[in-house]
């Protein structure tokens, strides 16, 4: 069964109804699912269905080929030494074919382009010259290999160049499918614990999928990750090796982003990694940020250094905070400081980022989903020495004369405003109408687990969201 996953089946579909040929590329990051929907939506429609195989040499990729060939009813009676014979076979399978449409499902497709194999090559010879003047070709090719996919499919200079007719980037799970899926796998968590799960895995459906039934959600995360044989302990290096070839200026950059939770610049990115700068550095950027690893945002209100890049992918960001130097070999280090410091003091940041991964769900909550608006963190320094400064989690900057400065608490209980806090929150609002001298109104909004508690300075709030809002579709 699929979750979610609605407007990528029905993508795939409208292609396999098309009255032309169409070239489908599905991408997206590691263990997100991109076999899985291709061959759930697809299930026994294939005329062919191949995966190319990691680390192989050319002479086996063609014998991997060929078995293919032969599950899907060919026969062989001669070995293809080379990719444009590989090629010429699979045009006889089609040709056999008795299918109104022919589906051609290639997985893992970066794996087949070996060194000197010329498999694109002889790819743009197939699709050029044959398929695409069929009118009954559905080529599916995707791949974990993202950078590869990027830069010898999408920005293909030579035959491929505006070829593809359907990208389709699989995103990872919102919470709301996260919820779906582990209730279809019959377990119970509750939204806190699923929402902290999501700080840990982000939305990566492979991961969910080890979670266990009789095991609290931080005995699920020292299972994965602590214990010496946890599947997701050694997943970091395996995740970028499988993505990026050559991937070691992708981990340097992930690692440095990593320890600097506020961004870096260009400039910082540069100086910190003692990467060259130049086009080399561009792609990489380019790369981590099509995956979803890094995200390029503007600083905010008329700042003046341009944007930052920021590290936001959940599990990166966990294991680099918890696992890449953790000497202690705790086996349960999670259920050990779940109530201590080191685990409040993230998820107060964890939450933080897990809000900006679901922005739609916190405008459709305020009842904004179709204004148009501006999001941003905004930390504004105070020059003259005198006051300071304020950091604000997420400033909504809308077109309908209206800005909601908003504030993020992760509690497992009601959040309290009282004097001090109450102060602190009037300072923020204060220095922003101070810094942007805005004319619009402002509206401090409140984005909680558990809501506001009603005592205390609480009626300074004019809008509230909560984790239940969060999980919406």
């Amino acid at each position: 069964m699929i979750i979610g996953r609605i407007k990528e089946q029905s993508e795939l579909m409208e292609t396999y109804r098309a009255t032309e040929s169409k070239f489908v590329v599905v991408y997206g990051r590691r263990r997100v699912g991109k076999t899985f929907l291709v061959r759930q939506t697809f299930k026994n429609m294939f005329t062919f269905a191949h995966s190319g195989q990691a680390n192989a040499l050319l002479s086996e990729q063609l014998f991997g080929w060929c078995a293919s060939l032969k599950d899907s009813g060919m026969k062989i009676d001669k070995m293809p030494k080379s990719w444009l014979e590989a090629f010429e076979l699979l045009k006889d399978l089609i040709r056999q074919s008795k299918a109104t449409k022919k589906v051609i499902f290639i997985d893992e497709l970066p794996w087949l382009d070996t060194p000197r194999s010329r498999f694109v090559n002889a790819l743009e010879f197939f699709w050029n010259g044959w398929a695409s003047g069929r009118d009954d070709v559905l080529l599916v090719v995707c791949g974990s290999a993202t950078s590869w996919i990027i830069n010898k499919i999408f920005k293909n200079h030579g035959g491929l160049h505006n070829r593809v007719t359907n990208q389709i980037y699989l995103k990872p799970f919102s919470l709301w499918e996260c919820e779906q899926y582990i209730h279809s796998m019959g377990l119970t968590f509750t939204r806190y614990d699923i929402l902290e799960g999501y700080m840990v895995m982000g939305g990566i459906p492979y991961y969910w999928s080890m979670l266990k039934q009789g095991e609290s959600m931080a005995q699920n995360i020292d299972r994965l990750f602590f214990h010496e044989k946890g599947k997701l302990r050694y997943e970091f290096n395996e995740l970028y090796h499988s993505l990026f070839r050559n991937p070691d200026k992708y981990i340097t950059i992930v690692k440095t982003l990593g320890h600097h939770s506020s961004g870096l610049s260009r400039d910082g990115l540069i100086s910190k990694t003692k990467i060259e700068n130049g086009g080399n550095l561009t792609r990489v950027l380019e790369d981590l940020e099509h995956c979803g690893f890094i995200q390029y945002n503007s600083t905010g209100f008329k700042q003046k250094n341009g944007g930052l890049y920021k590290l936001v992918d959940n599990f990166s960001l966990f294991y680099l905070k918890f696992m890449s130097e953790n000497k202690t070999n705790d086996e349960m280090f999670w259920t050990h400081n779940y109530n201590g410091s080191i685990r409040l003091a993230w998820v107060g940041l964890a939450f933080e980022r897990v809000c900006y991964q679901h922005v739609r769900q916190i405008k459709d909550a305020l009842k904004i989903g179709g204004v148009l608006s501006c999001v941003y963190p905004l930390r504004i320094t105070d020059k003259s020495g005198l006051g300071k400064g304020a950091q604000i989690d997420m400033v909504i900057d809308r077109a309908d004369n209206t800005v909601n400065l908003c504030e993020m608490k992760f509690s497992n209980k009601e959040s309290l405003i009282d004097k001090d806090y109450s102060t602190s929150l009037q300072n923020k609002i204060d220095k922003f109408q101070e810094l942007t001298q805005y004319k619009k109104t402002v509206m401090l909004t409140m984005i909680t687990t558990h809501g506001i508690s009603h005592s205390g300075y609480w009626n300074m709030v004019q809008n509230e969201v909560t984790m239940d809002d969060l999980f919406k579709e």
